[in-house]
């Protein structure tokens, strides 16, 4: 791929070229030098997408519940269906993301995603976003099924045979710190999320080993200037990864032009898109709640509470850059950031040995190439 404006590693270099050989990143550079490299397809940036073309690595997105009519939850016919869809918008790697449920339940589901990730390289694992939540804060989960991070916990990590990337928690309730320790001694990262907890309690969740706050703002005390809440604790840990969900609904443009100013290099641009994105306007579940979306937005059916996101990883990266962020700065936050704090540097990133995935962008950021590994999808 050559003459595109190479976008990665928070920086942005004119008239470059990437070499992909064997599904990974062989070389790059500017200029004419792709010219002297023996390549079985070129791919001239301008003429596929048009003037000012942007070539970025693959979207990675660690947070996310379905899309395109299916959800993750309902099995790995819905999940390969839902990442088609997200592939399509240069979500090109993803961590599926599962609701709270019975037990029983989540040991299939997590198991059935754990021989998924050893077949399909695109699923990156599991992301448990519940049980072991606060009720006041359990947004979209069903507060019958909620409960204290006991040896459960335990059981579905083994059940994961280390593809659990992501374990989302209360860090408040008993034995909360100790279940931030188990997860990450597991080799998962743990998330601050769904919680009640102040700012020295997520501290100390931090402290602990906890790397990622869950959809900041969302679920969680806000940020107040007496009380910081969660949302203050990671803004001030250079060690704490902040989840953004740029929809337009979940946080206001501003907010997320805000936190990547705040936070450099540390905010993750997530969906939380539920089955209805890419799909349409109806009645959909989300694990045992039903959902009602309207214009585009998810909420309990009957509530004015939100249910996920209809959102896709490019419209993100759209909203990001309207609202202020530099595009360097938003495309780590799809790419780079979410990779580097499940512990895959291999992706999100245009150098070589890194994966050959690849998102071709038009001027106005909309998705005209996806190549996953160097092979091409759209």
């Amino acid at each position: 791929m050559h003459s595109a404006r190479v976008v990665t590693g928070g920086t942005a270099v004119d008239d470059a070229w990437v070499h992909v050989d064997d599904g990974r990143i062989a070389a790059s550079g500017t200029g004419a030098g792709w010219r002297a490299i023996a390549a079985g397809v070129v791919v001239d940036a301008a003429d596929a997408a048009g003037p000012g073309a942007v070539l970025t690595p693959g979207f990675v997105d660690i947070h996310g519940h379905g899309g395109g009519g299916h959800a993750y939850d309902d099995g790995v016919t819905a999940i390969r269906a839902a990442r088609a869809l997200h592939r399509v918008h240069g979500t090109t790697r993803a961590v599926v993301s599962l609701v709270t449920a019975p037990l029983d339940l989540l040991l299939v589901r997590v198991r059935a995603i754990a021989e998924l990730a050893r077949t399909d390289p695109d699923v990156l694992g599991s992301h448990l976003e519940g049980p072991f939540l606060d009720a006041a804060h359990k947004g979209a989960h069903d507060a019958a099924l909620l409960r204290e991070p006991d040896a459960d916990l335990d059981r579905l990590l083994e059940a994961g045979a280390g593809t659990v990337r992501q374990v989302t928690l209360a860090p408040e309730l008993p034995g909360g710190l100790d279940a931030v320790r188990r997860v990450v001694a597991a080799g998962a990262a743990a998330a601050v999320g769904h919680t009640a907890a102040d700012a020295a309690t997520a501290a100390a969740a931090f402290d602990a080993g906890a790397t990622i706050l869950t959809h900041a703002f969302n679920a969680m005390p806000g940020l107040h200037h007496r009380l910081p809440g969660p949302v203050g604790a990671a803004l001030g840990d250079d060690r704490v990864t902040l989840e953004a969900i740029a929809d337009g609904v979940h946080l206001h443009p501003e907010i997320v032009r805000m936190l990547a100013a705040a936070a450099p290099g540390r905010i993750a641009l997530v969906t939380d898109a539920m089955a209805a994105a890419g799909a349409a306007d109806g009645d959909y579940a989300l694990g045992s709640l039903a959902i009602a979306v309207r214009d585009g937005v998810a909420r309990l059916a009957g509530t004015d509470t939100i249910a996920g996101s209809t959102l896709t990883q490019d419209a993100a990266l759209r909203t990001a850059v309207a609202a202020g962020v530099p595009l360097a700065a938003a495309v780590h936050a799809l790419t780079e950031a979410p990779a580097r704090v499940i512990g895959r540097p291999d992706l999100g990133r245009l150098a070589p040995g890194a994966a050959g995935d690849l998102v071709l962008l038009t001027a106005g950021l909309a998705v005209s190439g996806v190549w996953t590994a160097g092979v091409r999808h759209v």
